[in-house]
């Protein structure tokens, strides 16, 4: 199975912008198809944005359209999650997750440990 390792996080200042960055190991990068969720304090873990095996199919949840952009080099086993004009609401724990499969699913059996996002002054 893959191992997940997310760095990058911390505090930002709102408006700005900040590169989450996912490490994989163990098992080829490009059989999975990889994903950002997240989760704040008290609510649910929501979808971030999810990215075939090939990086040419991506999807985005609902909130974070037209502000992320994920991406993925396989040759170095690396996912990214670029978030620009971040707001408070936006302070979570970010994962990497994925799924063995070359399509995006709604399945992710494998999952980083999270990196810490906060978004103040």
């Amino acid at each position: 199975q893959v191992q997940l390792v997310e760095s990058g996080g911390g505090l930002v200042q709102p408006g700005g912008s900040l590169r989450l960055s996912c490490a994989a190991s163990g098992r080829p990068f490009d059989d999975y198809a990889m994903a950002w969720f997240r989760q704040a304090p008290g609510k649910e873990r929501e979808l971030v944005a999810a990215i075939n095996w090939s990086g040419t199919k991506k999807v985005y949840g609902r909130s974070f359209e037209g502000r992320s952009t994920i991406s993925r080099d396989n040759p170095k086993n690396l996912l990214y999650l670029r978030m620009d004009s971040l707001k408070a609401e936006d302070t979570a724990v970010y994962y990497c997750a994925g799924a063995e499969t070359q399509n995006i699913g709604n399945h992710y059996p494998y999952w980083g440990r999270g990196t810490q996002v906060t978004v103040s002054w």
